[in-house]
């Protein structure tokens, strides 16, 4: 009906006729026959549309969407910047090797894929220099008996095989820290925290957490740390060729998207705040880090930020991970690592990622937060 009101044409039978000649009269005065302008009833219907179509989506359709989003190009890394670009523990990396996946960035630093790199070379140079290599967990309320056995003995298995490591356990259940083997030359330290009354507070209090622990015992026996979240598992190497002065991981739900698409903390009042001109990419705060005297610097950024946030009683929408994201767009990450090096399964198979280091647990939220 509405088809042929705007066009003046009628069902067939037997006022068909008339219709279509009062359709032709109405049409000379500019309005259909249901009496609103021909413009006014496109807007209706345009808005109807895009919300019956994003309704669908929301509801169906992001699947969908995580399909398309793989013919968003990722760019190329610009070869006169490819001979520059050298790792301080694996040397000159192929670029050549990863033609189809951005492995540079606009100031210079490398973003590391599988293939780009000799982790032999990278373990004989850590082990030259004689390194420790800190990695810290929260694995606070259920957090600890859901995720921290099978990340401790995954890492284990994984994390800087054959160097020597110390592993910052930070809980509010020391004694429940469950026994886990340690190589040779590594150690495991429990450090008891606070639990919070919210999931959130634990969340945004580690960055104050860590910036404590970095000016005490873990940053007098650590050169480098690494800070991940519990609720994850190794399943591949991760070796020194992540090491650097400072460290950020692309975000796998957000490396394919457009800046002006990515999460940013947009509220103004809020010292994580990005306007739509900033951001270079989205990085997870899942993993982390870098030298000592670097991560010094990134989390009294980001505790000053949340204690700001505080006063002017805000909070980010993502929490620590916005005022990270916040301040590796002021500091640049010396160093990236690609989604390989922390990814999702549940956003299905991509070609580009070919070895995982890093997966996900499943999220129980209602499980572990309650």
């Amino acid at each position: 009906m509405v088809l042929g009101a705007e066009w003046g044409v009628g069902w067939l039978g037997s006022h068909g006729d008339c219709r279509k000649q009062e359709g032709q009269k109405q049409r000379g005065l500019g309005k259909p026959t249901w009496g609103l302008p021909r413009a006014k009833k496109r807007l209706l219907w345009r808005v109807f549309l895009s919300a019956f179509g994003f309704l669908g989506l929301y509801l169906y359709g992001l699947r969908i969407l995580r399909h398309l989003e793989v013919f968003i190009p990722m760019g190329i890394c610009p070869p006169a910047t490819v001979p520059l670009l050298r790792d301080n523990f694996t040397g000159v990396l192929r670029h050549w090797a990863r033609p189809e996946v951005l492995t540079c960035t606009s100031w210079r630093a490398p973003i590391i894929w599988d293939g780009m790199f000799d982790p032999l070379v990278a373990e004989q140079e850590a082990r030259r220099q004689n390194l420790t290599i800190g990695l810290t967990v929260f694995a606070v309320g259920r957090y600890l008996e859901k995720y921290l056995e099978r990340f401790l003995e995954s890492a284990e298995q994984h994390f800087m095989v054959n160097q020597s490591v110390v592993y910052y356990v930070f809980t509010d259940r020391p004694e429940a820290v469950p026994h886990v083997t340690l190589g040779q030359g590594r150690l495991l330290r429990v450090e008891p925290v606070q639990r919070e009354k919210r999931w959130q507070d634990v969340s945004m209090a580690r960055m104050r957490t860590l910036h404590e622990a970095l000016g005490g015992p873990l940053g007098r026996e650590a050169d480098y740390v690494f800070c991940l979240d519990v609720d994850q598992h190794f399943t591949g190497n991760f070796g020194p060729e992540v090491l650097a002065d400072l460290v950020a991981q692309l975000h796998a739900w957000h490396y394919h998207w457009p800046r002006w698409l990515l999460p940013y903390e947009r509220d103004r009042r809020s010292a994580a705040a990005l306007s739509l001109g900033e951001g270079d990419f989205y990085y997870h705060a899942a993993v982390f880090g870098g030298s000592v005297v670097a991560l010094r610097k990134l989390t009294a950024h980001c505790a000053l930020g949340q204690q700001v946030d505080r006063e002017r009683g805000v909070e980010a929408r993502w929490h620590d991970e916005s005022h990270l994201n916040k301040f590796f767009w002021l500091y640049k990450p010396t160093k990236l690592l690609s989604p390989e090096f922390c990814w999702a399964q549940q956003i299905g198979r991509r070609t580009e990622i070919h070895h995982p280091r890093l997966l996900w647990a499943p999220k129980e939220y209602t499980l572990v937060r309650n």
